[in-house]
């Protein structure tokens, strides 16, 4: 007999945008709000019966709700780990909730110099993410990351020594561009973690160093294989609060063009084309145990 399995419910794409004023100053995020439930509610899947189902508009209101109890400044983190837990105080059929949330790159702005008040521009380099799943009788487990972090170096990268055949049209080189859109997530260890913004930061930082080296002269990268596991590597041991962390890193390309009828082009005009493209991940731990990223 056919039996239900598994269930969840949930809302998806609320969009929540707070303001904290410490006096004259204005602190403002926009973020998009996931959520997913896990509840003793599978009468309501085989019967015409909805008693006591939290209701999706119910979880969308306590998006807001929980974004008004934070009355201090705080990381996403933090938010979801108290989204998560609301539903689970306010309502006892739950058993689980997944909360997740990408943070739009709202950064203030300057005028003359100086920060604005109460000014922002959306100009950050990429999409912030948070990600909480609670549990009843268990701590919360959080993961951060980020979203479409674009990196661009114009030299220090090649690719040579791989296998060939019949089919393969790439040529080897060693100068190219070397460009991608970066998805990176990121878990902890077992701890407090002290401040998520502060790692965030760090995490951001490390990423940029090794993937664009040193300011005057850069560092070569062979492959965006080994490149990504340098990453990876300086982010578990520099950052450690940081227990794993998977980067993955979809190829942007800048095809070296000639135009019929021109000398040839000294390598520094290029078709750009994101499509097809190559995909690499890595995940970097600091022990040997993959950890999957927690879900309902």
């Amino acid at each position: 007999m056919p039996n239900l399995v598994h269930h969840v419910h949930g809302k998806k794409r609320v969009r929540v945008a707070r303001t904290w004023r410490e006096g004259d100053v204005h602190h403002f995020v926009e973020w998009m709000v996931q959520v997913s439930i896990e509840s003793d509610m599978e009468h309501a899947y085989k019967t015409a019966s909805n008693k006591g189902m939290t209701t999706t508009d119910t979880t969308k209101n306590q998006c807001y709700v929980v974004a008004k109890k934070m009355a201090h400044r705080c990381s996403p983190e933090e938010y979801v780990m108290t989204l998560g837990q609301q539903f689970l105080d306010c309502y006892p059929l739950i058993s689980a909730v997944e909360v997740s949330l990408e943070e739009k790159p709202w950064t203030r702005t300057s005028v003359k110099g100086q920060p604005h008040d109460h000014g922002y521009s959306m100009q950050g380099p990429c999409t912030r993410t948070a990600q909480a799943v609670v549990r009843r009788g268990a701590a919360a487990q959080v993961t951060s990351g980020m979203l479409e972090f674009k990196v661009l170096k114009t030299t220090q990268s090649g690719y040579e020594g791989f296998f060939t055949d019949k089919h393969t049209s790439l040529k080897e080189t060693k100068e190219r561009i070397l460009a991608t859109s970066l998805n990176v997530q990121w878990t902890y260890g077992v701890g407090p973690v002290a401040c998520y913004n502060k790692c965030y930061d760090q995490v951001t930082e490390t990423l940029k160093e090794l993937f664009f080296g040193p300011p005057k002269g850069g560092v070569y990268s062979p492959s965006v294989q080994y490149t990504l596991y340098q990453m990876g590597t300086a982010v578990v041991e520099r950052v450690a609060e940081v227990q794993q962390v998977t980067m993955n890193a979809p190829n942007i390309h800048f095809i070296p063009m000639n135009v019929p009828g021109m000398p040839p082009f000294n390598d520094d005009i290029y078709v750009a084309t994101s499509e097809p493209h190559g995909d690499i991940t890595a995940t970097v731990s600091k022990d040997q145990i993959f950890q999957a990223v927690s879900k309902l």
